[in-house]
């Protein structure tokens, strides 16, 4: 037995006769599995941030005119004040189209060993483009998101001020790259788990200890560990059991339709557990809306372990404990179109 798991049994054991010694075994277990989220936003490589940019971003992803139809912004499939995703199965598009995953949550993003499900784009600054060239999704083109900024009088300043040193600064990658300054902004700090981890006992209360001891115990933590609990490494879906059709599509083999590799069929990234119990509907396909459904779904499908009812709800419980003090985000006042600024597209 493996002295993880054996620590995590005499835990188990020991929180039902309250013994101290175990509280402070199963806090020093989780702080060598997990991170608290820090309070500030870190730095992105190579995309320095300023005030001015991160106003930018802020402005840029509340832009629906960045859509073709000038009805789709990103706020749209991300919204901030709903868990940083559109409580949607999956997210509607351009002419209204539907998207073929579940909208993953904005916040904490910043955080993950890449973003999409099948970990496409290598961080926020590529994900940020994404989208907006999509056809299923915003549908324009590079050069239609600079010729669109650019009809807008109001952005010419904006972008100046962000971008000071550059002679003509409204182009499509200072576009991504202030979107991504915004989006690492979002971040959840401070929720129970991180005030707990910071070693305040009195953080979580008695079922949610005992749902982290079985959230480690279990082998949960074996992939949604780190400072997102989850979000750092790649997995298959359904490594014991496969679960069904409508929630592990056989036609969507996830990481394999970026790498080509066999061994990456119906391999997704594993979704951080932040801000979970706000983000329903869960998975990739936005299938399951329960969390203690999903919660025994991964059981039996990635441990292979039949979860009784009584263990799925002081998993959830546990799972409660990672909502972060959310974003207060106060909306931008976006500069007006013109005569002479391009209009929708239907």
């Amino acid at each position: 037995m493996s002295p993880i798991k054996l620590v995590s049994l005499m835990v188990l054991a020991s929180l039902a006769t309250g013994q101290a010694w175990s509280q402070t075994a199963l806090m020093k277990q989780a702080q060598g599995l997990f991170k608290p989220i820090p309070a500030n936003a870190p730095p992105l490589p190579g995309n320095a941030a300023t005030p001015a940019k991160v106003d930018l971003g802020k402005m840029l992803y509340f832009e629906p005119r960045l859509s073709e139809s000038h009805a789709i912004s990103c706020n749209s499939c991300h919204m901030v004040g709903m868990g940083g995703v559109d409580l949607q199965e999956t997210s509607l598009g351009h002419r209204w189209q539907h998207g073929g995953r579940n909208a993953p949550t904005v916040y904490n993003a910043v955080f993950d060993v890449a973003q999409f499900w099948d970990g496409r784009a290598k961080d926020l600054e590529q994900q940020a483009g994404g989208p907006l060239v999509n056809p299923v999704e915003m549908d324009t083109t590079e050069a239609h998101v600079v010729e669109q900024l650019k009809g807008i009088p109001g952005y010419a300043a904006v972008f100046a001020k962000a971008y000071p040193a550059v002679p003509d600064p409204i182009t499509f990658d200072n576009v991504r790259k202030a979107i991504a300054l915004f989006e690492a902004t979002l971040i959840t700090p401070n929720a129970p788990f991180d005030r707990y981890l910071k070693g305040n006992e009195k953080a979580l209360d008695a079922n949610q200890k005992e749902g982290l001891a079985l959230f480690i115990n279990k082998g949960c933590a074996a992939c949604h560990n780190g400072i997102n609990v989850g979000g750092g490494m790649y997995a298959p879906f359904g490594v014991v059991e496969r679960p069904g059709a409508d929630i592990l599509p056989p036609g969507d083999k996830g990481r394999f339709a970026v790498t080509k590799t066999v061994s990456d069929e119906y391999v997704f990234r594993v979704p951080s557990l932040r801000n979970i119990a706000l983000t329903a509907p869960y998975f990739h396909t936005g299938k399951v809306w329960d969390l203690r459904q999903a919660v025994a779904i991964m059981g039996s499908s990635q441990l292979g372990a039949k979860l009784s009812d009584e263990e799925v709800g002081k998993i959830e419980v546990f799972l409660g404990a990672l909502t972060g003090d959310q974003p207060k985000i106060a909306l931008p006042i976006l500069p007006p179109s013109v005569a002479t600024t391009p209009r929708p597209k239907p």
